[in-house]
């Protein structure tokens, strides 16, 4: 089969070996791939897939099944999506079929890949290691982003008004028709956010830069959930406002939990979160898509920190 690697800091498709489907697996004739800023981090050589992961870039995909392993209770030809930690951007992906969701009714194949990655990091951080109470005050940093795109439409369905902080008006605007309650632009200064606040819970890719702000912009007994560095991985802070605001910091990857944890997050997902593309109260934010040719394109433009919502690498178009 071919697969999209990682390789000097450029993405090659080329042939690997076709992994083998073992117990509870199933092989899915991949359709499409979404595009995370942890491919952009694997492809640099900054983000190696946890042990026993595939090398292959890509950490959700769509498509058909093509071949389903004992005691899984998927069936070849079933349309779904998956979550993985590695293997997406390929002809076939073998994956646990715990980790496996249906193709929400009414979307396309292309539009399903750009569905498991955001939306299971959204509800993991907001809703399950956060504990967000309905009511309950959210700030995305980054709003725009794919994360920042679900987790705004989750907040919006489950009582939670939030803000944003983007990179433009035009990503504020953006943000807004989703459900956001408003925001600021990072280049008109974050200190506005305190007119905002206090907020009960921050969701934060961003880190270093903004932890001085996040303390002080957080409520009492308020939730900093940590998810990346883009903004760098030191910083000070001043503990006495830590302490007294009882805040908690809660550190969060996806990629390296267990097979079992991401089997029960997965299951929550279908029960809680994938019944709302069906009443259109949750859609995917499709913002690209690239023909897998131009993946290197589609990584540059990821890269550019401009896009709003999603890009998806299409892999086999004949696949519906």
């Amino acid at each position: 089969m071919k697969a999209l690697q990682g390789v000097e800091g450029q993405v090659v498709w080329a042939d690997e070996p076709s992994p083998a489907c073992d117990v509870g697996q199933v092989r899915i004739r991949v359709a499409a791939a979404g595009l995370n800023r942890a491919d952009l981090l694997q492809k640099a050589g900054l983000y190696p897939p946890p042990p026993g992961a595939s090398q292959v870039l890509g950490l959700e995909c769509s498509g058909v099944i093509s071949e389903v392993g004992p005691g899984s209770s998927w069936q070849v030809g079933d349309r779904v999506c998956a979550l993985l930690a590695g293997g997406g951007m390929a002809e076939e992906a073998v994956v646990d079929g715990r980790h496996v969701l249906p193709v929400p009714e009414g979307l396309s194949l292309a539009e399903a890949a750009a569905l498991p990655e955001v939306y299971s990091t959204a509800w993991l951080n907001l809703f399950q290691l956060a504990g967000l109470r309905p009511g309950e005050k959210v700030l995305l940093h980054a709003g725009a982003s794919g994360v920042g795109s679900a987790a705004i439409q989750l907040c919006k369905a489950f009582g939670n008004p939030c803000w944003v902080s983007v990179g433009s008006t035009e990503r504020l605007s953006y943000c807004e028709a989703l459900g956001a309650q408003g925001g600021v632009v990072r280049t008109d200064g974050l200190e506005s956010l305190n007119d905002l606040g206090p907020f009960d819970v921050i969701l934060d890719p961003v880190g270093g830069s903004y932890a001085k702000l996040n303390v002080k912009l957080l409520s009492v007994d308020g939730r900093w959930v940590l998810i990346g560095l883009m903004g760098g991985r030191s910083t000070e802070l001043d503990l006495a406002q830590v302490l007294g605001k009882r805040i908690q910091l809660l550190g969060s990857t996806l990629r390296s939990r267990d097979e079992q944890f991401k089997a029960d997050l997965i299951s929550e997902l279908g029960q809680q979160v994938w019944p709302l593309f069906a009443d259109k109260r949750l859609s995917p934010q499709l913002a690209r898509t690239f023909a897998i040719k131009d993946a290197e394109a589609a990584f540059a433009e990821l890269a550019t920190n401009q896009v709003s919502g999603k890009l998806v690498l299409l892999i086999d178009e004949s696949l519906s």
